[in-house]
């Protein structure tokens, strides 16, 4: 699993509160960035639901093929 986060992040901080472990807040552009490339399978799940929960919808998940 891959996760972006788009441009229409609001930098609200819902995504850091709930998985730290993959999205970090960037002062400098004032939204929450990814810090891994590939999603750890025990924290996939905590992913699906800060994605659900953004409410800019700026969180996309991306499956494995």
């Amino acid at each position: 699993m891959k996760v972006v986060i788009t441009e229409q992040c609001m930098g609200d901080r819902n995504c850091n509160k709930l998985c730290p472990e993959i999205f970090e807040y960037d002062e400098d552009q004032l939204l929450s960035i990814v810090k891994m490339d590939e999603i750890p399978e025990h924290l996939k799940e905590i992913v699906l639901q800060a994605a659900r929960e953004c409410g800019a919808d700026a969180i996309e998940v991306y499956e494995d093929d």
